[in-house]
């Protein structure tokens, strides 16, 4: 399906929480003009706690990308937890 625009927040890459297996699924099968990814999109806070990284998470990182690559514009809005 394709999209205007799409908005994703609180993603929160970084801890055990985040899940970036349910949202690469959504991107592998949904396009947009527009991919709005805001606040708190990488937990710094937990980061600098102790790093957490999964694979997953690169994935995720790799088709927004791929996505910008193929003319998606990308935006980035940093919220508190992206402070780093």
């Amino acid at each position: 399906m394709h999209y205007r625009a799409v908005f994703i927040s609180d993603l929160h890459f970084g801890t055990p929480g985040c899940q970036a297996d349910a949202l690469l699924e959504f991107l592998k099968s949904h396009t947009s003009d527009s991919l709005y990814l805001i606040c708190d999109i990488v937990d710094g806070w937990r980061l600098r706690k102790g790093w957490y990284w999964p694979d997953q998470h690169n994935e995720v990182i790799r088709r927004v990308l791929k996505m910008a690559h193929r003319g998606t514009r990308v935006v980035y809005i940093p919220g508190n937890h992206d402070e780093m």
